[in-house]
């Protein structure tokens, strides 16, 4: 193993050498090795003294690979925009020199800057001399034939000098220098990347993950993200606001849908513009391109048309009867289940056998996993709920009162069910206005046409009232005052 030890011939002194990398030798001043003195003869002290010098040279050349990494791809951005406005300008010029209009203005430049310049442009150097027989092969020229030449020359060497002066000063790899100079030479050769990087998403990932942010909610605006980054690298546009209106006009979906695109990319910016050092530094002057956009108005007909329907309690009946027929005798309990409690599909494939509980003597359904805090409620089992609910005691195996064979990547127990559902209410006629939240619907009015208070409705479907009164401080209605609002759900059917 290499001790980067040595001495000097004819020295009894030690040093401490270290090649230095060729991606880094510009950042160290262009010194192939590094060298000091340890000031010792003994060998000995000089394997302990050649540690921190060790150390700080690799520190000093881990900064500057960081420095590189850091970087990034927004400067080829820059360069192409820097290189089609030289273009342009070169094109106008030559334009106006053909027709006659204009001829090149002269800069008010220092005849020592100038001077200092030119011999750079054509210094004793390989592209130096050939710059040189370029301009003389020019001068050479004569009247228009000469003024265009010049211009081209002009042009050619203002990018590669330019592009030298850059790659010098910012400390450019080889494959950088060089990917600018093919940015320079032909601007149209750099198609802007999206920002939004697989690399970025799941860092973004990660941070939401720790922060126990829902795993399908998760998934759902990683999906958004990635199409947004296939957007932009797909049409070479930059992350900004009009990328982002062109974005979801070509979605071609609801105000609602898009809503929640910008929502995905809200959170990602705001995330981002805190915990990203170099999507801050690239975004530090750019306002979030997903506020303020104005998402397409749905009319009073076409939002009433959209909305989701509630089924009349003889429609219930007639659903949980058709599904009794086809021997599905679990869609047909959760059915029933639905229609006396209102009760979210997912909240009642959640309920376990040790769910059914007795406050104040009173048989209810814990609900403990909702949707929403509000959502975590005990709810009194209906009377023509109770030997449905005993049966589905005794016959639970796995400790949940609706069986469920759902495989959901997400726990989800609901999944197979629901499109179960799906199928049997299209098989009689109902279409997507109707769901099985419909039902919710469907108790929420019974309820209060049998003349049960708000308060108490939003109690027992887990809904907040909007007040601190009711939502804060009131510990709710009595368990014989809940089953007596309950009791009032009527649904003509042939139960068991």
């Amino acid at each position: 193993m290499a001790d980067y030890l040595f001495q000097k011939r004819g020295e009894s002194t030690w040093y401490v050498r270290l090649a230095v990398p060729a991606d880094v030798q510009n950042a160290m001043g262009g010194r192939t090795v590094l060298i000091q003195s340890l000031k010792t003869g003994l060998r000995s002290e000089a394997m302990n003294l050649r540690l921190p010098v060790l150390a700080g040279w690799k520190a000093q050349i881990k900064a500057a690979r960081d420095k590189r990494i850091n970087r990034g791809d927004a400067w080829k951005e820059r360069i192409a925009e820097d290189a089609q406005d030289f273009s342009q300008i070169v094109r106008q010029l030559k334009t106006d020199v053909a027709l006659g209009e204009s001829k090149p203005t002269h800069l008010n430049i220092d005849p020592a800057d100038l001077e200092e310049f030119r011999k750079f442009v054509f210094n004793d150097s390989e592209s130096g001399r050939r710059r040189q027989a370029e301009a003389e092969a020019a001068y050479a020229k004569q009247g228009l034939d000469r003024e265009l030449a010049l211009l081209d020359l002009a042009h050619k060497a203002l990018i590669e000098t330019f592009g030298e002066l850059i790659a010098y000063k910012n400390d450019f790899s080889a494959a950088e220098a060089e990917d600018m100079q093919v940015i320079f030479a032909d601007p149209t050769a750099y198609k802007t990347k999206s920002p939004i990087t697989k690399q970025r998403i799941a860092t973004f990932r990660q941070y939401r993950e720790a922060r126990n942010v829902a795993t399908k909610t998760i998934d759902q605006q990683q999906s958004k993200l990635e199409k947004l980054s296939t957007y932009l690298a797909k049409e070479s546009r930059q992350l900004d606001f009009d990328a982002v209106s062109a974005w979801l006009d070509s979605l071609k979906l609801a105000s609602k849908t898009l809503a929640q695109y910008l929502l995905a990319g809200n959170v990602f910016w705001k995330w981002a513009m805190k915990y990203d050092t170099r999507w801050r530094d690239d975004f530090k002057d750019k306002a979030n391109p997903f506020e303020n956009h104005e998402l397409p108005q749905t009319r009073g007909k076409e939002r009433a048309d959209r909305q989701r329907k509630d089924f009349q309690p003889k429609e219930i009946a007639e659903l949980y009867a058709a599904a009794l027929s086809t021997d599905h005798t679990t869609l047909a309990d959760l059915i029933l289940l639905g229609a006396y409690t209102g009760a979210r599909i997912e909240e009642l494939c959640q309920l376990r056998v040790e769910h059914v509980i007795k406050p104040d003597g009173i048989e209810s359904f814990d609900i403990v996993d909702s949707k929403t805090a509000a959502g975590i409620r005990v709810v009194p089992i209906h009377p023509a709920l109770t030997r449905t609910v005993e049966r589905l005691k005794n016959d639970s195996k796995d400790g949940y009162l609706i069986p469920s064979e759902s495989k959901n990547k997400y726990g989800i127990r609901s999944d197979a069910l629901s499109k179960a559902f799906g199928r049997l209410k299209e098989s009689h006629g109902y279409g997507s206005q109707h769901v099985f939240h419909s039902i919710r619907k469907t108790v929420i009015t019974q309820l209060v046409r049998a003349g049960v208070q708000g308060t108490l409705i939003a109690e027992l479907v887990g809904h907040e009232t909007g007040t601190v009164t009711f939502d804060v401080y009131s510990q709710g209605a009595s368990a014989a005052q809940k089953l007596e609002a309950i009791s009032k759900l009527v649904l003509r059917h042939d139960n068991e």
